[in-house]
């Protein structure tokens, strides 16, 4: 089974960027379908984003032209840019992968300030 590591988050002003990175260890992230999701207090938690096996992304319309998802085959990681941050998307961010049951990371905490 995959192990996922996330990192990347911290504190951002409005307007600003950051980049979060998900480590794949015990199997290759290219065997799952990788998914970016955020859960922000007293909220459920909701899926950001997604790459397929076969490369695509996919997108939540709150996030689309802000934040875009990539991969390092060689690094078994997946990132999750995100630039244009606003307060809303304050949130703890897991990185999860899809094969026959869901794997996730620990989370972590993204503070965008006004």
């Amino acid at each position: 089974q995959v192990q996922l590591v996330e990192s990347g988050g911290g504190l951002v002003q409005a307007g600003g960027s950051l980049r979060l990175s998900c480590a794949a260890s015990g199997s290759r992230f290219s065997r799952y379908t990788m998914g970016w999701y955020r859960q922000a207090p007293g909220k459920q938690r909701e899926l950001v984003g997604s790459l397929t096996r076969a490369g695509a992304t996919n997108y939540a319309d709150s996030v689309k032209g802000r934040f875009t998802i990539s991969k390092d085959y060689a690094e078994n990681t997946v990132y999750l840019q995100m630039n244009s941050l606003k307060p809303e998307d304050t949130a703890v961010y897991y990185c999860a992968a899809w094969g026959g049951m869901i794997y996730w990371g620990q989370g972590t905490q993204v503070t965008v300030s006004s």
